[in-house]
């Protein structure tokens, strides 16, 4: 079943993960997402719609718009549509981390079978998103390119990259460039949040006691991360509490 793998990945008593069901809808413009995701790695989650599951792949490097410039995306388990309005903290566990909402839109088949075209290892298409818009190309190759080895922990790509591996390449037309995007639009589409701020929504259970990173350039991140959201919280704290009536003598 498309979402098997998925659900036996997550336990979710302890995830706000959608458990997610397979829509039947079919459609020429489907939904489409990237979900920026801080894990032990870093990295952006490119989601398509297609029969009734989101396809998934883990791009470590962010999508790229200029056309030179080939990315690593390393194809993982299918996710339930619904999750592609997820945002948040993700507890302890598979996948642990922040997830930040970074663009988001609809994509067009350029192939008349998608099928077909994931089967070749071939699936041109086109994004209309906020960020990410006109042509572009996932690519399947033989699983031996700099960075793929091992799979990529906290990306929920398995440690066998055999089948798993792809390049996603941006075509030249007029939404190609070299703009480095992922600096240029670093915030969510959802909340206009940073990963911060995000993570000052949630209840100090969930951020304080699971940090999914460890030391490294991601635990530095992190750690900075978790010391701006408590500064966040202690500022919303304060001005709640002035904003409280005082009780007269």
């Amino acid at each position: 079943m498309p979402l098997d793998e998925y659900r036996r990945k997550r336990d979710f008593k302890k995830t706000p993960e959608p458990e997610g069901r397979v829509t039947g809808a079919k459609r020429r413009e489907r939904f489409f997402c990237v979900q920026k995701h801080l894990a032990s790695h870093l990295h952006y989650d490119l989601r398509l719609e297609h029969n009734g599951v989101l396809l998934s792949w883990a791009v470590p490097k962010g999508p790229s718009l200029d056309p030179k410039t080939k990315r690593l995306a390393m194809h993982v388990e299918d996710h339930p549509v619904e999750y592609g309005e997820f945002e948040g903290v993700i507890p302890k566990g598979y996948g642990a981390g922040i997830v930040m909402l970074w663009d988001r839109g609809t994509w067009t088949p350029e192939v008349d079978d998608v099928d077909v075209a994931l089967k070749k290892g071939d699936l041109k298409f086109t994004l209309n998103g906020y960020k990410l818009k006109g042509s572009w190309v996932l690519v399947k190759t033989s699983g031996h390119y700099a960075g793929a080895r091992g799979g990529l922990r906290g990306t929920g790509a398995p440690g066998s990259n055999v089948g798993r591996t792809w390049l996603l390449i941006k075509h030249r037309d007029d939404w190609s460039g070299e703009l480095d995007i992922t600096e240029f639009a670093p915030r969510s589409v959802k909340s206009d949040s940073d990963f911060d701020e995000i993570l000052a929504e949630d209840s100090p259970a969930i951020w304080q006691t699971n940090r999914p990173a460890k030391g490294g350039d991601t635990g530095a991140m992190f750690a900075e991360i978790i010391e701006r959201a408590a500064k966040l919280k202690a500022a919303r704290r304060t001005t709640q509490n002035s904003r409280k009536p005082r009780r007269k003598k």
